[in-house]
């Protein structure tokens, strides 16, 4: 196993990054059981992404135009995706949403940090539950763990399979804002954020893309 450390400064700067790399770095197999079964996939054994400025905006990766590529991230998309992260608002289609697992753990971790103190190693927050492995498609952000340090708020997030096109970007941009209205509520700074995952990778129907924006494309 090989892990990869990424060290960055913002957002942005962790998904390009971790998509330069992976392109060299990643693991190429068919999925046998997934999304996209019978497609390939580059994957990271595991990733350790640590982002010291995560609040800088923008959030998401911005696109050099003369590229000619789509952003991963559509305008309006985190804003829109932001309830399925912090309440238990759920489409009748949808087996689960993030938020219906954590909208009651967010509250209660304010109410630790206010109440009770800074220095604990409780405030963590889980998605899914033992019944979780037996869905089409289990939660893949599995934890967010979280820690009050030097006066910040820090996230510590841990993902058991990870979009790094679109979701990573994504899903990134939505726990910033989430650890943002936490911390206000508590009354401390916005931290960092500490990512990990064994699943990061890239579909094959994006490598191209991904070879264009690092300019790795012969």
């Amino acid at each position: 196993m090989e892990i990869q450390f990424v060290r960055a400064r913002d957002l942005p700067d962790a998904w390009f990054q971790c998509v330069y790399e992976i392109i060299d770095k990643g693991h190429e197999y068919t999925i046998d059981r997934g999304s996209f079964q019978g497609q390939k996939r580059l994957e990271f054994d595991f990733v350790v992404v640590h982002i010291k400025y995560p609040g800088v905006r923008p959030l998401i990766p911005d696109i050099p135009s003369n590229l000619g590529i789509p952003n991963p991230v559509a305008p309006g998309y985190v804003e829109e995706y932001l309830p399925y992260l912090m309440t238990s608002k759920k489409e009748p289609s949808e087996e689960y949403t993030y938020g219906q697992y954590l909208e009651h753990q967010i509250a209660e971790v304010i109410r630790m940090y206010r109440e009770e103190g800074h220095g604990t190693n409780q405030a963590y927050m889980t998605v899914g539950d033992s019944h979780s492995i037996y869905l089409k498609d289990p939660p893949c952000l599995r934890g967010i763990d979280t820690r009050i340090r030097y006066g910040k708020l820090h996230f510590m997030v841990y993902f058991r399979s990870w979009d790094l096109w679109n979701g990573f970007p994504a899903n990134l941009a939505a726990l910033q804002i989430l650890k943002e209205y936490m911390a206000e509520s508590i009354g401390v700074g916005d931290g960092e954020i500490i990512a990990t995952s064994k699943g990061l990778h890239l579909y094959d129907y994006v490598w191209e893309l991904a070879k264009l924006r690092t300019m790795r494309h012969p």
